[in-house]
């Protein structure tokens, strides 16, 4: 496909150093802070609908624009052994995935986390088989959120671009590795104007760094990772969920950085309107953009309602959610996911970051947008305007879209 952005001009002053205005797709953003990051190694499997981020890759390499290499491998699984492999030498190294191939990865998945690999890899959900589909669906992620890998859900391909810079300082400041997220062809093949800084730019903010306890290929070493019951194991998990606390603080400190540097910051959540609200919807990824709308829309019409956005799903920010929802009569929350035999994902974890709180909301569930179905604004006032005038939530998730029996 020949996207709009290759017919612009030279896109970045390079002696000025501002950051210059362009039209790229989400995938091509990802593509392009990858390229500014300087990864070093890119080992490469491709998968509808993320294919084009390793395609822009392919084509930076050719000219020799790309700093790194790519390595073509034989399977999302292997991709990600490669990239374990290299991140313990020391080199800054990305991969991207969706649906069946992230699925594939998950048993190294475990592996990155548990040897601290700062790995990024790009992410663009889609609808896990079966049946076969292509939409966007984030139950293929969040399908993941065990395995020690931070997930940041991105709304638009700015911020997909901003948090794949972010992501490598943060990974390389806690030794963690970080899952960038974006839905299919609403971000991934969407093209939008944003702002992409030069390199000198970036390399200030995101200089390479020296990570500790690396492999020295000069001096090779062997390392048992076998160890003994219990008395080691639980030690070593303990560490690394204190990391993953840790983050929490890592991840706003690189974002108020950040925002000091380009001038855009997101923080682990986001609150629109909620200061008075009686209702406040609570979303992620790219329907937030049309939930903004809709909030104002309501707000318009006398409807005191909110939006609650939530970018870090891990570490999952509780207390930010809590302070967040304080005082808030009525919460819904809007999954494009869904775990079968519970609810959507998000609405379960949000439940969970409330219960033990003394003065708590009722949570309204639902299920919409699955397989990239829209979630219009007309759908989003409709929950909105349901949820106000129910006493009670429902035990079951409302559905959007498609029959209650599957058919």
């Amino acid at each position: 496909m020949q996207y709009l952005c290759n017919n612009m001009p030279p896109s970045r002053d390079r002696n000025g150093g501002w950051p210059m205005r362009e039209l790229l797709p989400g995938n091509y953003a990802i593509a392009e802070a990858v390229r500014l990051a300087k990864a070093q190694l890119i080992p490469a499997y491709p998968i509808t609908p993320q294919t084009p981020i390793y395609e822009k890759l392919s084509e930076m390499e050719a000219q020799g624009t790309l700093p790194g290499i790519m390595v073509r491998v034989e399977s999302e699984h292997s991709a990600m052994a490669m990239c374990i492999s290299a991140s313990l030498t020391g080199a800054r190294v990305f991969t991207a995935t969706s649906s069946q191939g992230l699925a594939l990865m998950h048993e190294m998945l475990h592996y990155a986390s548990g040897n601290r690999a700062p790995i990024v890899m790009g992410c663009v959900n889609r609808v896990l088989a079966v049946p076969w589909s292509f939409g966007s669906d984030q139950t293929d992620t969040l399908a993941q959120r065990d395995t020690g890998w931070m997930q940041f859900y991105c709304e638009d391909n700015q911020e997909a671009f901003d948090t794949i810079i972010q992501a490598y300082k943060i990974s390389e400041a806690v030794m963690l590795p970080s899952m960038v997220i974006i839905d299919a062809f609403f971000n991934s093949h969407f093209i939008e104007p944003m702002e992409v800084p030069d390199q000198d730019m970036i390399d200030r903010f995101l200089p390479q760094a020296a990570l500790p306890e690396r492999f020295d290929l000069d001096n090779p070493t062997f390392v048992s990772n076998v160890v003994t019951a219990g008395s080691q194991f639980v030690p070593f998990r303990k560490t690394g969920f204190a990391d993953m606390e840790k983050a929490k603080a890592v991840i706003k400190e690189v974002d108020k950085e950040f925002e000091e540097f380009f001038g855009r910051g997101y923080g682990m959540v986001e609150a629109v309107r909620t200061e008075d609200a009686q209702l406040v919807l609570v979303t992620s990824g790219s329907m937030t953009s049309t939930a903004r709308v809709v909030v104002e829309s309501l707000r318009d019409k006398g409807l005191k309602v909110g939006l609650l956005k939530i970018k870090a799903f891990r570490p999952f920010p509780s207390e930010e959610i809590k302070s967040v929802l304080q005082g808030v009569d009525k919460v819904a929350v809007v999954d494009r996911n869904i775990s079968l035999g519970k609810e959507g994902i998000f609405c379960q974890e949000l439940k969970s970051a409330l219960y033990n709180s003394k003065v708590r909301p009722p949570v309204y569930g639902y299920i919409a947008g699955l397989d990239g179905l829209d979630v219009s604004p007309e759908t989003l006032e409709g929950i909105a305007r349901e949820v106000m005038d129910k006493e009670e939530p429902n035990d079951l998730p409302v559905w959007i879209g498609g029959s209650q029996d599957g058919k």
